[in-house]
């Protein structure tokens, strides 16, 4: 049988699970329908935690794309901190620190806002202009 689903129901009838490694790194994010969380008609999610575990073994957490929990959906790669209870993307650069009102990396100078594209260069601590090709 083959179910159908408009975006907008498929979102409201599914859930997401983080698989974590040992170091709280994501692995890999499935989808799992809200049936398997229910708990005498209540989401739970140590039960969707149980379900997952059953199926793929070793731990799993729950994400949402709206970031009501965790502060944002996990992705492969993010670390899991278990004191800020929060999904972290990767560091994208040594110099960059955690900001821990948004928990966003913060690079050591803010870009100019003047419409053009840039990137960073470590190396030399400043942001570069892309040309447009």
């Amino acid at each position: 049988m083959v179910l159908l689903y408009r975006k907008r129901e498929f979102h409201s009838i599914m859930a997401h699970f983080a698989k974590l490694d040992e170091n709280n790194i994501v692995t890999e994010v499935i989808v799992v329908h809200n049936n398997e969380l229910l708990d005498n008609g209540v989401e739970s999610e140590a039960k969707g935690i149980s379900f997952c575990q059953s199926l793929f073994g070793g731990t799993w957490l729950q994400t949402s794309y709206n970031g009501s929990i965790r502060t944002r959906f996990a992705a492969i790669g993010y670390t899991y901190s278990p004191e800020l209870d929060a999904f972290i993307p990767p560091k994208p650069y040594p110099s960059w620190t955690l900001d821990m009102n948004t928990l966003d990396w913060i690079p050591p100078v803010m870009p100019i806002n003047d419409g053009t594209k840039k990137e960073w260069n470590e190396l030399e601590q400043v942001w570069m202009v892309i040309p447009n090709v």
